[in-house]
């Protein structure tokens, strides 16, 4: 470190320690003060260049300055300098030129103080000042009488005060009003001298917006060890709080996924081993010969496409978890699809009157034929299941701007408003009477996922007791 010039008097001559040297840079003079400071007693340092005290770096700087003090008669420093065991030690010196009877420079007396301490307390407060403004924490202390006495850029960041705002302002500032009894709270802590870890809270910023924030505040005190204010770190946990309530949310969606899991399992076993049992049945009649056998290779096709429909669900269902199922896509008139759906439909039931109301126009759309078909049995079917009773079922299709809307009305037993929501979850069944009827509880969840995976919505309006309609939207071409 190179000597620089003082801003202030530093020194006069009753400091401790003192020594001079001639104009060569010689030490010619040292009392017991610079003993103390440097560790050479006089006999080791009288008739040494100034060069045994000063750092090697700054030799050559500390004899210019000399070389100036011939024609200035005083000068204040500080300066890197050494001891004798040879560690770094920081010197204030107040220097003056002392002339012969000629008025020429004889000698320069050089007055001095060991800094170095109150250098490294700088160089601390210098690197603790650095850390304050460039922490992502609010960082603010106050007086215990609440004023705000500093104010980091971060602080300013998170409630919107500028530090010239914030300085001299009390801190209720960014205390909401419902909250203000928590400072007394704060500050009777810190006159008992307890420090407050992660106090969790509420704070308000200039524009009126809340901020979550976890405090921690700590007592300040001055060289006697009395506490005069306190010192605030408080970090925003917004997003922590954010996300600890997602978590909170996933995990019940798990919970219920995992319930709707094992409800899904007890049924699919039964599902799976009601036609099994028939298939085996009407085959071993079929082998001992009974009659009608038409009517049981019916009811075993029958049973054996039940098995097979449900297996596919399956196998959709691992396929939409995995991000695997494939659409082959092609532009067809959806009008054509419905038609030909609701006709094969027909044949299935003798109770229920489907209708289409087909669309004049043709309703275009770039999609996989098979999968929206697939939609539609799946809605149409429930449509037909959960209609107890004989009656029509309403089928429409129109354009509405750059969308095709297609809706399924029935006069079923409904959906209860609690369950509308859920209905498209995987697993999800619904309860009460709903319950009583075959399912697998997966059909709407894979339809739900075909039709988003074609860029539309699928949902539906119900009331208990009075019908559903679905409705679901494929972009247009």
């Amino acid at each position: 470190m190179q000597i620089q010039k003082s801003k202030n008097s530093l020194l006069t001559p009753a400091r401790e320690g003192f020594f001079s040297i001639d104009t060569e840079g010689t030490i010619i003079e040292w009392n017991e003060g610079a003993e103390t400071i440097f560790g050479y007693q006089a006999r080791e340092s009288i008739g040494k260049h100034i060069s045994l005290i000063v750092c090697d770096t700054i030799v050559e700087k500390e004899i210019r300055d000399i070389s100036r003090l011939k024609n200035d008669n005083s000068g204040e420093y500080e300066a890197c300098c050494k001891n004798k065991n040879g560690k770094t030690i920081f010197v204030a010196f107040s220097a003056s030129a002392v002339k012969d009877e000629k008025g020429n420079v004889a000698s320069i007396s050089q007055y001095l103080e060991d800094i170095t301490e109150k250098r490294i307390n700088e160089e601390k407060q210098s690197r603790l000042a650095a850390i304050v403004d460039s922490s992502d924490d609010a960082i603010i202390s106050k007086t215990l009488d609440g004023i705000i006495t500093s104010w980091n850029p971060s602080a300013a960041k998170m409630f919107g005060y500028s530090e010239k705002e914030a300085i001299g302002k009390h801190i209720s500032i960014i205390i909401p009003k419902d909250r203000i009894d928590e400072e007394s709270l704060i500050i009777n802590n810190i006159r008992n001298g307890q420090k407050i870890d992660h106090f969790e809270t509420i704070r308000e910023a200039k524009d009126g917006t809340e901020r979550q924030i976890s405090l921690t505040v700590s007592p300040v005190k001055d060289s006697s060890g009395k506490i005069i204010g306190a010192s605030k770190i408080a970090r925003d946990i917004s997003m922590r709080i954010e996300a600890e309530k997602q978590h909170e949310l996933y995990i019940k969606r798990l919970q219920e996924l995992n319930k709707y899991k094992d409800e899904f399992m007890v049924m699919a076993s039964h599902e799976l081993k009601t036609p099994l049992t028939v298939i085996q049945a009407n085959l071993q009649l079929l082998e001992m010969g009974a009659d009608p056998k038409m009517e049981l290779l019916e009811k075993t096709v029958k049973h054996v496409k039940k098995l097979s429909a449900l297996i596919s669900n399956l196998l959709d269902v691992s396929k939409i978890q995995a991000g695997k199922l494939v659409l082959t896509q092609a532009i067809f008139d959806i009008n054509h699809l419905i038609a030909e759906t609701v006709v094969n439909l027909q044949q299935t039931t003798g109770t229920h009157h489907l209708i289409f109301n087909k669309n004049d126009q043709a309703l275009m759309t770039n999609g996989d034929a098979d999968r929206i078909e697939q939609v539609l049995v799946n809605i149409i079917g429930n449509a037909i299941k959960y209609s107890t009773e004989p009656g029509d079922i309403i089928v429409n299709a129109t354009k509405q701007d750059e969308e095709i809307l297609v809706e399924v009305a029935d006069k079923g037993i409904g959906i209860p408003e609690k369950d509308i929501q859920n209905i498209f979850l995987r697993y999800y069944r619904v309860g009460g009477i709903a319950a009583s009827f075959s399912g697998s509880g997966v059909g709407l969840y894979i339809s739900s996922e075909i039709i988003k995976s074609h860029g539309g919505r699928l949902w539906a309006e119900s009331k208990a007791g009075e019908g559903s309609v679905f409705y679901f939207t494929l972009p247009a071409v």
